[in-house]
């Protein structure tokens, strides 16, 4: 039953009423002749307060409000993928064809097109029996996402009727006999926002997903279905990074969310995306792409429904059995709305005026991420992995956010600005920076790539940390007081920077890293470092064996197209040798 009551106050996007003691808490509810949406976040007796999610000037008290009775959700079926929606699920496409550029206020438009016509093609037959997750039948959304048609959840069945054809998302393509009676399927379902769809069993992290960032999948990788936050200050390439993680993750679908950030950074996701070729399947990156802004100059309100509203279409991708990245950017901005929510609430503040539940609305976020077989008999194995980006200011992450996201995520990708101003990008720190997933990644890496390959990654890393201590030493006494074989570790780990964790985000061969060629640039550096070593035990002079020419063959290996890199491997691996036993036969002489 619909409940109606009346506006008794207004602070910003937060409006009490009164006389709805018939909702419930989460109810979507329509304000004033307006009909702006907003949805109860607080019920004592009879009042509610309502997060309006729109520009809330020019409201009186007095003005009507009325429940729909039903939760914030999200309309899920084929016309997801392409489309760009604001932070509640509204086609701002589809606004604009309405209501011209400026967004009004109250403006109603289906969340999926009615008019469009997909073509349904059965996978089940009448007399069939069915449960919830089961795979009636398939639409195919673009040329490269194939749509699932399921079984809603909780129902459970036999197959009465199935039509095959052109229908629009609203219309019964499917009728299931159940226990208390028929039920007429679209290809339309709904899903409320703030719970997550359930599965039959979570799986171990055991599979990376490879992203052909190098710093990434060498040093700092994330599992597929992992968590990982990209904190860093202004400038330092966060949204960079998320952008190239959409561009070259292997993901079946993404789902991009920009919440809170600037405008110009979803207009470059825009205008970008529709270019970019995918290189698996050589067709628009927009085909397995869905965008939700809620940018800065948009209801700050809105902001916190934007981040469910983008996991709950991630995980209805994920139960048609997809790999599904989830870029949220970013979730300073959805804590600072949950701040200023707080703060109208008159709730006890936590720790800079966040609330005290900021760590537990934070880990109810990011545990709805995970590898997973869904529901439904056939148990589909499917992957939702999250990667939220967090703005500290000034890029302290000892503030609240950040603090309490390190407690949930298990990677943790620290950008740091002196590398952004000295324009080393991806500009990630690989002394603060940390995988939790590395360990259970290793007999993956070790079966699929090469059994060497966490060997590899262990001397990059000692070599690295290594360089930051010689480098104190250096600043006290000098390069001079360093012996040859620290001063060679020195230029290794140059190498290591500069030629494999400097990676051009806008190249067109060095954009993308395949594992086989990560492992031929790990093997050439370490190369050159053991045979350079055995060199200068012979006596060989250490600028010399710095200078060789093939340093620089080996710098821009990173440039060698993906098809050419085996001959070119081999080619510099003879030239390591015969440069260094070409020098040391000369200091011999």
């Amino acid at each position: 039953m619909n409940s109606k009551g009346t506006v008794v106050k207004i602070s910003g996007p937060l409006v009490v009423a009164d006389g709805m003691r018939d909702a419930n808490m989460f109810d979507v509810v329509r304000v004033s002749e307006k009909r702006l949406i907003g949805e109860i976040i607080e019920m004592h007796g009879d009042r509610a307060s309502i997060q309006v999610y729109e520009e809330t000037s020019g409201l009186g008290t007095g003005e009507n409000v009325e429940s729909t009775g039903e939760p914030m959700s999200v309309e899920l079926g084929p016309g997801l993928i392409g489309s760009i929606f604001d932070g509640i699920q509204r086609p701002l496409a589809a606004i604009r064809a309405v209501c011209g550029n400026n967004l009004a206020r109250g403006v109603e438009v289906p969340s999926l097109n009615r008019d469009n016509l997909w073509k349904f093609s059965p996978s089940v037959k009448a007399g069939d029996k069915v449960v919830g997750g089961d795979i009636i039948g398939t639409v195919p959304e673009t040329d490269i996402v194939l749509h699932k048609i399921m079984v809603p959840n909780g129902l459970e069945g036999t197959v009465k009727k199935i039509s095959e054809g052109e229908f629009h998302v609203d219309d019964t393509v499917c009728v299931i006999e159940t226990a208390k009676g028929e039920i007429k399927l679209s290809l339309l379902q709904k899903w409320p926002v703030r719970q997550g769809r359930p599965y039959k069993k979570k799986l171990s992290p055991n599979m990376p997903l490879v992203t052909g960032q190098r710093v990434i999948d060498c040093l700092f990788p994330i599992a597929k279905g992992g968590v990982a936050a990209i904190p860093g200050p202004f400038g330092s390439g966060k949204t960079v990074t998320q952008h190239q993680l959409a561009k070259w993750a292997e993901a079946d679908i993404i789902v991009y969310i920009g919440c809170g950030e600037r405008g110009n950074e979803m207009t470059d996701v825009l205008n970008e995306f529709p270019e970019l070729i995918d290189p698996n399947t050589g067709k628009s990156l927009m085909e397995r792409t869905v965008l939700i802004a809620n940018t800065s100059d948009m209801p700050v309100a809105a902001r916190e429904a934007s981040v469910y509203t983008g996991i709950t279409i991630a995980e209805y991708y994920r139960d048609m059995g997809y790999s599904v990245a989830l870029m949220a950017d970013s979730t300073s901005r959805w804590a600072e709305a949950l701040r200023e929510m707080s703060g109208r609430l008159e709730e006890m503040p936590g720790d800079e005026g966040y609330p005290a539940y900021l760590g537990s609305r934070l880990a109810q976020f990011y545990e709805r991420a995970g590898r997973v077989v869904s529901t439904g008999s056939a148990g589909r194995e499917g992957a939702l992995s999250v990667i939220g980006a967090v703005s500290p200011p000034g890029g302290d992450i000892s503030e609240p956010v950040s603090q309490a996201t390190l407690r949930i995520v298990k990677v943790f990708w620290g950008l740091d600005s002196n590398l952004a101003y000295q324009r080393h990008f991806p500009a990630i720190n690989w002394l603060t920076s940390y995988s939790l997933y590395a360990d259970s990644l290793a007999e993956w890496y070790n079966n699929n790539v090469s059994k060497d390959w966490m060997k590899l990654r262990a001397r990059f890393m000692e070599i690295l940390h290594a360089e930051a201590e010689l480098k104190e030493i250096v600043k006290l006494i000098g390069m001079d007081a360093l012996s040859p074989n620290d001063r060679l570790k020195m230029e290794t780990a140059r190498s290591i920077r500069e030629d494999f964790l400097h990676q051009l985000a806008f190249h067109e061969v060095d954009t993308y890293t395949s594992l086989k060629k990560q492992l031929y640039m790990m093997k050439l550096i370490l190369n050159f470092n053991d045979e350079a070593m055995a060199v200068l035990a012979k006596g060989a002079d250490v600028e010399a064996v710095a200078n060789l020419e093939v340093r620089e063959k080996i710098g821009r290996f990173k440039y060698i197209e993906e098809n050419k890199t085996d001959a070119e491997f081999d080619k510099l691996s003879v030239e390591i040798s015969s440069e260094l036993n070409e020098l040391l036969d000369k200091e011999e002489d």
